[in-house]
C-alpha cells in the first residue's frame, strides 16, 4: 500500500550548489541521509549557472578548476551517499511540527517531514537585474540575454555587452579573441569609466582597447531601434548628452545579481540585511535544528568564500547529529584511517606493509 503522507527524512538541504553539495557528503560521513531540494533544474547552483566555464583558483589542494569541474567533484564524492534530489523546485513551506521536526512543501507539491533542515541557498532566488528600458523586455532570450553560458549565440553578430564587474569585461574579451565563438564586433559599455572588477581584467579590456579589438563607450542605453520584431541598434546617451546609435544583433546585460530571500523571509529566523543570523558553533539559526551554511548566512567576521562554506557545512554536521541521532555518540573520525568511514564511502582502505 502506498502512503500520501509527506517523505520522512533525517535532512533535507536547501540549495545544490557547491556549499549544498559539501553539506551532503558531510552528513554521509555522519551516516545522515539527504534529500537536496533546488529551484534549478540541475545541481550546481551559481557555478553551474553562472559560470560554468569560469575558472576558480581558491579550492585547497586543486590550483585551478572550472565552475562546472568543481560541481562534477563534488557529485562524485557524494556518490556513496545516495542523496535524494528534487529539482526545478522551489521551496514554499516550512512549518515546525508539535514533534520538533520540520515539515517542508515544495512549488511542486513534494512533501517532506525532516528532523533537521540545513539552509544552503546562495544569496537565496537569486535574479539577475534587470534593464530599466520600456519595451527592451519583448527582445529577452532571443537577442537579449542576462546569462549566458557559450559564446556560440555572439559569434559573427555585433554585440554589445552592459556592464563594468568581471563577468561583463570577462566576456567582452572572451568574444573578441580568435576563434569559433568570435563575435563580429563587441561594444562594451558602462556608466563610468571604472569598474569593479579584477585588475587583470581591467587590464585585458584596455589592451584589446587599444588595439581596436573591443570599442568600450561611457554612457546608458536610453532607447532602441528595430527592423520588424529584430533588435538592430541600442541608443546610447553619454556624459555629454550626445546620442549614438550602436548596431547591436545581441544584446549581454550584466548589472549584478539581486538577492530575493522569497519564502525564506516568512519561515520565523533572525534576518539581517537579507541573510541568516547564526551562531559559529555549529551554525544553527534562530530556529533550532535549522541550520545556514555558504553565502546565506551571516556571523562576526564572515567572508563569502567556498572555502568558508565547506567549513560551515562540516559543524552543521556535526551540530544536526544529535538530533538525528540522540543516543549515538558521534565522535571525530578521519576518512584516512576509520574503518567505519571506508564502510560508508565504498572504499578499500590499501593493505598495511
Amino acid at each position: 500500500m502506498v502512503s500520501d503522507g509527506p517523505i520522512e527524512a533525517d535532512a533535507v538541504v536547501i540549495g545544490a550548489g557547491p556549499v549544498g553539495l559539501f553539506q551532503v557528503f558531510e552528513l554521509g560521513l555522519l551516516e545522515i541521509k539527504a534529500h537536496v531540494i533546488d529551484a534549478l533544474p540541475f545541481p550546481g547552483g551559481q557555478p553551474a549557472e553562472l559560470y560554468p566555464d569560469k575558472p576558480i583558483y581558491d579550492i585547497p589542494a586543486i590550483p585551478v578548476c572550472t565552475g562546472q569541474e568543481l560541481v562534477n567533484n563534488l557529485l562524485k564524492q557524494i556518490e556513496p551517499f545516495g542523496a535524494t534530489f528534487h529539482l526545478g523546485q522551489e521551496v514554499s513551506t516550512v512549518e515546525q511540527q508539535v514533534d520538533g521536526r520540520f515539515f517542508v512543501a515544495t512549488s511542486q507539491g513534494t512533501r517532506l517531514l525532516t528532523k533537521t533542515l540545513f539552509i544552503a541557498a546562495g544569496v537565496g532566488a537569486f535574479q539577475p537585474r534587470a534593464l530599466k528600458l520600456d519595451g527592451i523586455e519583448a527582445f529577452e532570450q532571443k537577442q537579449l540575454f542576462y546569462r549566458i553560458t557559450s559564446p556560440d549565440a555572439c559569434a559573427g553578430q555585433n554585440t554589445v555587452i552592459l556592464g563594468g564587474g568581471d563577468t561583463a569585461l570577462e566576456w567582452a574579451a572572451t568574444l573578441s579573441m580568435p576563434g569559433p565563438g568570435k563575435a563580429k564586433s563587441v561594444t562594451l559599455i558602462h556608466r563610468r569609466d571604472a569598474f569593479q572588477a579584477a585588475p587583470a581584467n581591467i587590464a585585458r579590456m584596455r589592451e584589446l582597447c587599444e588595439h581596436d579589438k573591443l570599442r568600450f563607450m561611457v554612457g546608458q542605453p536610453t532607447g532602441f531601434t528595430t527592423d520588424g520584431d529584430r533588435l538592430t541598434a541600442l541608443q546610447v546617451t553619454d556624459p555629454q548628452a550626445q546620442t549614438h546609435n550602436v548596431p547591436a544583433d545581441v544584446f549581454l546585460v550584466f548589472l549584478g545579481l539581486s538577492p530575493k530571500l522569497g519564502p525564506i523571509a516568512d519561515w520565523g529566523l533572525d534576518i539581517e540585511r537579507k541573510q541568516l543570523v547564526v551562531d559559529t558553533e555549529k551554525f544553527s539559526t534562530s530556529v533550532p535544528g535549522i541550520f545556514a551554511v555558504g553565502d546565506i548566512n551571516t556571523y562576526p567576521g564572515k567572508k563569502k568564500l567556498i572555502l568558508s562554506g565547506f567549513h560551515e557545512a562540516t559543524l552543521a554536521a556535526f551540530g544536526a547529529a544529535p538530533i538525528v541521532f540522540p543516543e549515538k555518540k558521534v565522535m571525530l573520525q578521519y576518512t584516512t584511517t576509520s574503518t567505519q568511514l571506508h564502510r560508508v564511502l565504498g572504499v578499500t582502505p590499501p593493505a598495511l606493509d
